[in-house]
């Protein structure tokens, strides 16, 4: 039997401006900032502080990308791969 041994990359990248484009895509949906989050998996609460960009230590991208999907929208952050 072996032991695996893990290294965990830690990427980060700015993104100007997330918060607000947040909130006009949630402001052009139909649905509660409730229903929202409950489909991302976050609290209402969270999803005001990504609003509002006073989230410390910023944002999950599996997080991000699920807040694209429920809200059908490309936030436009990337990762240099």
């Amino acid at each position: 039997m072996t032991v695996r041994v893990r290294r965990i990359v830690k990427q980060e990248v700015d993104a100007p401006g997330l918060g607000a484009q947040i909130k006009a895509a949630r402001e052009a949906d139909v649905r509660s900032v409730t229903k929202l989050a409950k489909e991302v998996g976050i609290s209402r609460n969270y999803w005001y502080q990504l609003e509002s960009e006073s989230v410390l230590g910023g944002v999950a991208e599996d997080t991000l990308r699920k807040i694209e999907e429920v809200l059908g929208v490309n936030m436009g952050v990337k990762f240099d791969d």
